[in-house]
């Protein structure tokens, strides 16, 4: 059973009582008739051959109250697409596959390019930037969502829990983000928040002082989730980060954009696990440290919008502080996992803590050198102020290619 605590200035919404998933979504349904729903699923087609994408499109067939759902297809041939039309074609919903390397639109992030307004770099937040803008140009959606797509523990709540805060007219959220427990079998999952977002973020409170965006980011359960749902107005102000900043990017951006009691964080599942990458330790250390620089710098500039300056000194200072706020963590850890019968790889964990602490120089050091670095993909409102047709123009390029 969850518990019912809040913690800082974000509402959380917790799992408690017995409200079924049925009761939600039939209210979920009478809302939506003034609160349309698009679900964006940012997906490589190498997911649709895995295990959790097809129980989550079974899933999805009795989650009616949604009515559009939009598919950005990465990685896919002409073939591959031809596969993706018939994988998704028994979804009762409206279903719209944004097929990222068909001609059509290649072509228009060709325009945007000539224009310097389009993503920089392929990646998850390239593909859900385009389905956001997919998403504004159907003119009747009024609320978004966004989940990932391998999700092997997956069930209909997690979209019906997303929704929820952002469409029952009761609620005044436009902003949310997911949550959940990550144990991965016999052992804790979630390395990089545990070990690095949350030591971090208070290495960064102890050192610069009393700050409400380092107090809002330290509000969220589970920050690097890639669950979040938004109005749709949201979305058009939302300058997002194109690499592994995404998650804090989305998170910054909900912070400057809409009043904190506008913002809340919901428990969408009692058990959460994923496809995990066959990855060699070379690998897998060289992707969390690429994933740790690239949260650390999207942190200090975030920081640098609010005024803090940071210099060389403090970027030790704060390494230093996470250092031994990281091993501290490692304590309650092992405590918490002893009393549930878990395991626990100490070495492993502090082993990573040294990497991390490490990676925060590197991005200290990227940050001071590389001052005019241009991160964000631009936002909608410029898109559209440059090329105001341009919504129309993916709806029909999207159209056309799903026919």
């Amino acid at each position: 059973m969850a518990d019912f605590f809040q913690n800082g200035e974000i509402t959380t919404l917790h799992k408690l009582g017995n409200h079924s998933i049925e009761s939600m979504e039939q209210e979920l349904t009478s809302f939506s008739e003034d609160y349309p729903m698009a679900l964006i699923l940012p997906s490589l087609y190498s997911e649709l051959e895995g295990k959790a994408m097809p129980k989550i499109v079974n899933d999805l067939k009795q989650a009616t109250y949604i009515r559009d759902i939009i598919v950005g297809l990465d990685c896919a041939s002409k073939k591959q697409f031809e596969h993706a039309k018939q994988f998704f074609s028994e979804l009762p919903q409206q279903v719209h596959i944004l097929w990222n390397d068909g001609d059509r639109l290649r072509a228009l992030d060709q325009k945007l390019q000539t224009e310097d307004l389009a993503p920089l770099h392929a990646g998850k937040g390239r593909n859900a930037w385009y389905c956001f803008g997919y998403a504004l140009a159907l003119e009747h959606c009024h609320a978004v969502a966004l989940h990932d797509c391998d999700i092997l523990t997956y069930d209909r709540s997690i979209p019906a829990r997303l929704f929820y805060p952002i469409t029952n007219p009761t609620f005044n959220f436009e902003f949310c983000k997911g949550y959940y427990p990550r144990i991965n079998g016999d052992k804790f999952g979630g390395r990089v928040t545990r070990l690095f977002v949350t030591p971090i973020l208070r290495a960064l409170k102890k050192v610069l002082g009393a700050h409400n965006y380092l107090e809002y980011m330290d509000s969220f359960r589970y920050p690097l989730s890639g669950e979040f749902s938004m109005s749709k107005n949201v979305i058009k102000d939302m300058r997002i980060p194109s690499d592994w900043g995404l998650e804090i990017g989305v998170l910054s951006e909900a912070y400057r954009n809409l009043s904190q009691h506008r913002i809340c964080q919901v428990d969408i599942a009692d058990q959460y696990d994923h496809k995990h990458q066959d990855l060699n330790a070379e690998e897998a250390i060289g992707g969390l440290e690429k994933m740790s620089i690239e949260i650390s710098k999207s942190l200090f500039r975030k920081l640098a919008t609010e005024g803090c300056s940071l210099s060389e000194a403090d970027f030790r200072a704060i390494k230093a502080c996470y250092f031994r706020i990281a091993l501290d963590c490692t304590e309650q850890y092992y405590y918490d996992a002893k009393i549930n019968g878990l395991k626990y790889d100490r070495h492993q964990e502090e082993s990573s803590i040294e990497m991390f602490s490490q990676c925060i120089l590197k991005a200290g050091e990227s940050y001071l050198t590389t001052p005019m670095e241009a991160p964000f993909i631009p936002n909608w409102n410029r898109v559209l102020s440059v090329a105001p047709s341009f919504g129309e123009q993916m709806l029909e390029a999207v159209s056309l290619d799903n026919q």
